[in-house]
């Protein structure tokens, strides 16, 4: 699995140096763009934050657009993993690294589907056993149905009104963050937004 493949490109940038001390904690810096000039210069502390940082939130929206586990903890290595050579050939975000980065999971999510070239839509016999966390499996079984409908419904959009809609309300990012993201200005993701959801309600009338 490609999560496995990051650690040990992470590990390739760690010198012998970097093993030296007393072993202390290292603890995020206070400033973020503290933090962002230490990575570009591809040192490892800094990477290893930003990868605490914002795994959890890339496997998030990659999963929301997917549907199934196994291909989107593959698909989030792989964005750590282009994040990593970026870094290491000099082809780094040049403003927003949560825009980049979010690029990054967008551009390889539509790759997948362009080489299955299949509906966004998990076949029945491919979806993974539903778990009760709540101890309700009646419960638990309609909020995996209607999680499927969604996605099948965002599938029926265009890519950029199926892109704002997992954004804004699946994600839960603002308007600016989406507009840094998609490289709009927050007036038309506003507009475009208008529209997806007036879409998405159409498609989703029974």
């Amino acid at each position: 699995m490609c999560l496995l493949s990051w650690l040990v490109w992470a590990l390739s940038f760690v010198t012998f140096g970097v093993f030296k001390g007393d072993g202390a904690r290292i603890e995020p810096p206070d400033d973020e763009t503290e933090l962002l000039d230490k990575a570009i210069r591809a040192e490892p502390a800094a990477l290893g934050i930003l990868y605490d940082q914002y795994v959890d939130r890339i496997y998030s929206y990659i999963y929301h657009r997917v549907g199934q586990a196994d291909v989107a903890e593959d698909l989030t290595g792989q964005v750590f993993m282009r994040m990593l050579e970026a870094v290491r050939t000099g082809r780094g975000w040049r403003t927003s690294f949560s825009g980049w980065l979010y690029r990054i999971a967008h551009n390889l999510v539509i790759d997948h589907y362009r080489r299955k070239q299949r509906a966004t839509l998990v076949d029945i016999d491919d979806a993974e056993p539903v778990q009760a966390r709540s101890g309700d499996p009646v419960r638990s079984v309609e909020n995996q149905y209607e999680r499927e409908r969604l996605r099948a419904a965002l599938a029926k959009l265009t890519e950029e009104q199926s892109q704002v809609i997992s954004l804004r309300f699946l994600e839960d990012l603002s308007i600016a963050e989406v507009a840094e993201i998609m490289e709009k200005t927050e007036g038309a993701v506003k507009a475009l937004q208008y529209r997806a959801v007036l879409s998405l309600r159409r498609v989703m009338q029974p």
